[in-house]
């Protein structure tokens, strides 16, 4: 099986993100998207990305991204900031809630991080962020050190290419573990089209309803589903509220 990876860059354009003595976020994040994404494609992933130059798109437009890209993880990056420099460092992983696959692939990136020297803040819940909150598949943002910390900055720029691959093998690790234990992950599909144009308009009527829907391309067809699942007894769960309002609906697995 043959994963698929939405990466994200964070910020672009005119959001530069945290700046300090003329170095911005953005360019750190997009340069280490890329360098990351390429070590995925060599080893057989399906990469897409939210952007490969310098263009600004927001964290819900990211999140829309991810979720129409049918892949199956969305990891962003970034680096972090505190008020008073020099004061904070170290990496972290921000995941929606700390459980199932994300947050291993999360664990699995601090701890490649860390051998690498940096300090390793953990795993950190933060349900507010949209780019967490609004994708439906499993999702992360890596912040890579603190880019207002000196050494943070120089573990940067003098293992840039070991800190894109200590990022990429703890995806490519989490994957690999993932596939050994035949993990599944579960939608709910609500409808197909061969026109875009009925699929976006029972996508639009789903999401004003307030259900988890997104679009995928697979096949040729438009499909519609509704939320992203290791668990099937969540997707039989969100199926029957779904046919409870009258859609007619099956549960699908990748």
């Amino acid at each position: 099986m043959a994963y698929s990876v939405v990466i994200d860059a964070g910020h672009g354009g005119n959001d530069n993100g945290a700046s300090y003595q003329g170095r911005n976020e953005k360019d750190d994040n997009l340069n280490l998207a890329l360098a990351v994404g390429n070590i995925l494609e060599q080893n057989g992933v399906n990469v897409y990305y939210t952007r490969t130059t310098d263009v600004y798109d927001t964290p819900f437009e990211k999140a829309v991204m991810g979720n129409n890209s049918g892949a199956d993880f969305f990891v962003s990056l970034h680096r972090n900031s505190v008020p008073e420099d020099n004061t904070s460092s170290g990496v972290e992983t921000l995941v929606f809630d700390d459980s199932g696959v994300k947050a291993e692939m999360a664990r699995n990136i601090n701890a490649n991080l860390q051998a690498l020297g940096f300090g390793n803040r953990g795993v950190i819940e933060r349900p507010n962020l949209v780019v967490l909150r609004r994708t439906r598949i499993p999702s992360l943002l890596v912040e890579t050190g603190f880019i207002n910390n000196d050494s943070d900055n120089a573990l940067f720029d003098e293992k840039f290419d070991e800190i894109a691959n200590a990022i990429a093998d703890g995806i490519l690790e989490t994957l690999n573990q993932n596939q050994e234990n035949d993990s599944k992950l579960y939608r709910v599909q609500v409808g197909a089209y061969f026109n875009r144009n009925y699929a976006n308009q029972l996508l639009s009527r789903l999401q004003s309803e307030g259900f988890p829907a997104f679009l995928t391309l697979e096949d040729g067809m438009y499909k519609v589903q509704v939320g992203t699942y290791e668990d099937i007894d969540n997707a039989v769960k969100m199926e029957s509220r779904l046919r409870g309002e009258g859609y007619n609906t099956f549960i699908t697995s990748r």
